[in-house]
C-alpha cells in the first residue's frame, strides 16, 4: 500500500472513528490500562459524532437561510463563496496532501520533543487547512519543496498561537489540557486581542457588558441561550422570506443548536478528562515542568452562546459588507453557515461580550473578504488542476474559510518573487501581525491570572 492509499484509508475512516482508536492507544502509552482508555476513547468518538450531528443540523439550517437571504437581495460578484468542503476536497486531491500529512506529525512529534510547542495535533482531519496552504505555494510556484516548507512554517506557527491561547480553551470554554491548533480560526487570535486591547480604552464603550450570563440576569427567560437561538432564527427566517412554517422551524432547529452542541462537547470532555490528567501525571513523572495540550477541531468549542449569538447576527451583516466592501468581489454563499467557526476568537477574547464581538467580528470579515479575494486566481487555479466541476455561471471560485487562512497568506505573499510589491506587502503584514502578537503577549495570562493562580505566585 503506498503513502497515498494509506493516507486516503485513514481519512476515510474519519474522526469519530480514527479517534477512539488514536486515544485508546494514546492512553494506554501514558499508563492508563485498556479498559479506561478504551472507555475514554470511545466516548470522544461518540462525543464527535454528536458534535457532528448537531453541526450538520446547524449547517443544514443555516446554510439555506443565508443562501435565501443572499438571493432576495439579488447580489451579483464574479467570485462565488464554493464552501470550505470544496476547498478541502481540492486541498486533499493535491499532489502535496500525501506528502504533507505525514510530515507534519513527525514536525509535531519533534516540536514537542524539543519543547517548541505544548500541542499534540490529533486533529488529522483538520490538517487540510496546512495542505491547503502548501498547494496554493505549489501552484504559485510549482515547487514542491517549497510548498512543504510553507505548509510546515504553517503549521508551526498555528502550533504556537494554540500553546498561547490554550488557557482561554479552559478558562472560558471549560476544556482543560485542550487546544485549537485550527488555521482559520486561532490565526485571529492576536488581532482580536489587540483589538480588544484598544476597546478597553474608549471610554463608554468599555463598560458595556452583554455576555450570556449578563443578558439571563437581565432579561430573564429571554436571555437564555435557547430563546437567544430562538428570536435569532425567526428572525434569520424572516429575512430570508420563508413562510410561517420555514420561521418557526428554523427558530426552533438554531434553539436546539445552542441547547445540544454544549452537551455533546460536555460528553466529549467526559471521556477527554482522564486522557488529559494521564497524560499530565505522566509528563509530570517523566519531564517535570512540562506540559501538554491535545489539539482538537475547533468545532469543540463554537457552541458556545456567545458565539453562536454573534455568528447568527453576522450573517445579514456579512451580505451587507459583501455589497459595500469596494475591493471585494466573491458573493458569500455556502460558508455563510461557517459564520460560528469564523467569530469564535472574535468573542472570546472579552469573555463572551456580545457587543465587542460583534464589533470585532466585523473586523475579521473585512480581513476575510480581502483575502478571499485575492486568492481567487489561485483557488480557482487549484480547483481547475483536480477536476472540480464549477457550478453553472461560476467562472472562480473562493471561500469565506479560505479567506480566514491569514498566516498562510502572509507566507505566500513572503514568497511570492515573482512580485516584489506582494514581496513588500507580506513584509509589511508579517511584522505587523507579530508587533501586535508581541504587544498582546500577556494579556491572556493577565485576564486569567486569578483562575491560573499567577496573582498569589507573584505575590509570592
Amino acid at each position: 500500500m503506498n503513502i497515498k492509499a494509506a493516507v486516503d484509508f485513514i481519512l476515510g475512516l474519519g474522526p469519530s472513528v480514527m479517534l477512539p482508536i488514536i486515544m485508546t492507544i494514546f492512553g494506554m502509552v501514558l499508563g492508563q490500562g485498556f479498559k479506561k482508555s478504551f472507555r475514554a476513547g470511545l466516548t470522544i468518538g461518540i462525543g464527535f459524532v454528536g458534535i457532528n450531528l448537531v453541526i450538520g443540523l446547524l449547517m443544514g439550517a443555516l446554510g439555506p437561510a443565508a443562501q435565501a437571504l443572499v438571493e432576495s437581495m439579488g447580489l451579483q460578484l464574479d467570485v462565488l463563496d464554493v464552501g470550505w468542503p470544496i476547498g478541502a476536497a481540492i486541498s486533499f486531491g493535491t499532489p502535496v496532501a500525501p506528502l504533507l500529512i505525514p510530515l507534519v506529525l513527525i514536525l509535531n512529534v519533534i516540536l514537542l520533543a524539543i519543547n517548541f510547542t505544548k500541542t499534540m495535533d490529533v486533529d488529522i482531519w483538520n490538517y487540510w487547512h496546512f495542505i491547503f496552504s502548501a498547494s496554493v505555494a505549489y501552484y504559485a510556484s510549482n515547487n514542491m519543496v517549497l510548498a512543504l516548507a510553507v505548509g510546515c512554517l504553517t503549521a508551526m506557527v498555528i502550533f504556537k498561537l494554540a500553546d498561547w491561547t490554550a488557557p482561554v480553551l479552559e478558562h472560558h470554554f471549560g476544556l482543560p489540557g485542550v487546544s485549537l491548533p485550527h488555521t482559520e480560526t486561532v490565526g485571529f487570535a492576536p488581532l482580536m486581542y489587540a483589538l480588544n486591547r484598544i476597546e478597553d480604552k474608549i471610554p463608554g464603550f468599555n463598560k458595556l457588558h452583554a455576555n450570556p450570563e449578563t443578558l439571563q440576569k437581565k432579561f430573564g427567560l429571554f436571555g437564555e441561550p435557547l430563546m437567544m437561538g430562538l428570536i435569532l432564527g425567526i428572525l434569520m427566517a424572516i429575512l430570508g422570506r420563508y413562510n410561517l412554517k420555514g420561521i418557526l422551524t428554523l427558530g426552533i432547529e438554531m434553539a436546539a443548536v445552542l441547547v445540544l452542541l454544549p452537551r455533546m462537547v460536555a460528553l466529549l470532555m467526559e471521556g477527554l478528562i482522564p486522557i488529559s490528567e494521564g497524560a499530565r501525571e505522566f509528563i509530570a513523572k517523566k519531564f517535570p515542568g512540562k506540559e501538554v495540550y491535545i489539539g482538537l477541531d475547533a468545532a469543540i468549542v463554537i457552541g458556545h452562546p456567545a458565539g453562536m449569538a454573534v455568528a447568527l447576527v453576522m450573517v445579514p451583516i456579512t451580505i451587507f459588507m459583501a455589497v459595500i466592501l469596494p475591493y471585494n468581489r466573491m458573493l458569500p454563499f455556502a460558508d455563510l453557515a461557517v459564520l460560528p467557526f469564523i467569530v469564535i476568537w472574535a468573542t472570546a477574547v472579552s469573555k463572551g461580550n456580545i457587543i465587542r464581538g460583534i464589533i470585532n467580528s466585523i473586523a475579521s470579515m473585512a480581513i476575510v473578504f480581502f483575502i478571499a479575494t485575492n486568492l481567487a486566481d489561485l483557488a480557482t487555479t487549484m480547483g481547475r488542476a483536480v477536476g472540480f466541476q464549477f457550478p453553472e455561471g461560476a467562472s472562480m471560485i473562493s471561500g469565506i474559510d479560505l479567506g480566514a487562512h491569514i498566516v498562510p497568506w502572509i507566507i505566500l505573499k513572503l514568497l511570492d518573487f515573482k512580485n516584489p510589491q506582494m514581496i513588500m506587502v507580506g513584509a509589511v503584514c508579517a511584522v505587523l501581525y507579530g508587533g501586535l502578537w508581541f504587544w498582546v503577549r500577556n494579556d491572556i495570562r493577565k485576564q486569567y491570572s486569578k483562575e491560573m493562580g499567577l496573582e498569589e505566585a507573584e505575590a509570592k
